[in-house]
């Protein structure tokens, strides 16, 4: 019996180990990858877990949305844009007309090119000078305030030395008559014998007045010498940019001219035909010009001959 029993044991202990390996590794794999399957489990839920908490951390610090959590092309220009627009809000430091132009971001500078400048611009200061129409205005009130005191003193002479008329109502073009001259000078003898009542000169004022000496010719009778050229122009010193000042007043300058006339010994020209032939201004302008360019070089002397 007991021998029996051995063979049966070692009948199974035979059979166990002629087992087909692949069953047994199959048995042993398959228990093995439940068991790994639920570590992995266990494992994956517990790192799915600790994703999530990620995920909701991210969520509460980026209220924008999952899609903010990994910057893309899309943010990168929305997060640029967010930057203009904060800097476009900074308020700008003054820093004088200048620095205004240039403050401000981009929409700020393109809105004031847009609407250019303004009224109070227009009329500022630019580099410590008025802009050109200011200036113009300027000096044409000057210009006019000083010749209405100029008419305004003539009418109150009271020996009459001379008298002015309007050239076509313009304030700055007038004819001037000179009445009296030294009556014990040959030019005070020739008007009386040709019944001359006045010498006529015509004075027109530039833009720039008192600080410019007005143009000055004679205009009738035609004179010869003192100082009086071709076209009526006027040799003298004081009618030139150089020797002008603003202080002269019209009536200085005409006593002047009338001292100059006797002192020149100027007559009335009584020559048959020439005596007859009017002044001309462009005759005069041009004859202006070339007396100061030859005094310009040699002074007010007497030039040499060569000159004229």
């Amino acid at each position: 019996m007991a021998t029996l029993l051995r063979k049966i044991g070692l009948i199974r202990l035979h059979n166990r180990d002629t087992e087909d390996p692949k069953h047994h590794h199959n048995h042993r794999g398959g228990g093995g990858g439940q068991q790994s399957a639920s570590l992995r489990g266990k494992g994956g839920g517990k790192s799915g877990g600790h994703k999530q908490q990620q995920q909701q951390q991210q969520q509460q610090q980026h209220p924008g949305g999952a899609g903010d959590a990994s910057p893309g092309p899309g943010k990168g220009k929305s997060k640029r844009a967010a930057e203009l627009a904060a800097r476009d809000k900074q308020p700008q430091p003054a820093a004088g007309a200048a620095g205004a132009a240039g403050a401000g971001g981009p929409r700020e500078r393109a809105a004031g090119a847009r609407a250019g400048p303004g009224p109070a611009v227009a009329g500022a200061a630019v580099g410590g000078s008025l802009v050109p129409a200011a200036r113009q205005q300027h000096c044409t009130q000057v210009r006019s305030r000083r010749l209405m005191k100029e008419l305004q003193d003539i009418a109150r002479l009271s020996d009459r030395f001379i008298s002015v008329e309007l050239v076509n109502e313009s304030l700055f073009d007038w004819n001037v008559k000179l009445h009296q001259v030294d009556k014990d000078s040959v030019l005070w003898q020739d008007m009386k014998e040709t019944n001359t009542e006045f010498i006529l000169l015509n004075l027109t004022f530039p833009d720039n007045f008192p600080f410019s000496p007005p143009f000055m010719r004679v205009l009738s009778p035609r004179l010869e010498n003192g100082y009086v050229l071709d076209g009526g122009a006027i040799c003298m010193e004081l009618l030139t940019p150089r020797g002008w000042s603003s202080a002269y007043t019209v009536e200085a300058v005409m006593r002047q001219f009338a001292a100059s006339l006797v002192k020149g010994q100027g007559r009335i020209c009584r020559k048959a035909g020439k005596s007859k032939k009017s002044f001309s201004r462009k005759e005069a302008e041009a004859t202006f010009k070339s007396l100061v360019k030859t005094h310009e070089k040699y002074g007010w002397v007497t030039p040499p001959v060569s000159d004229g």
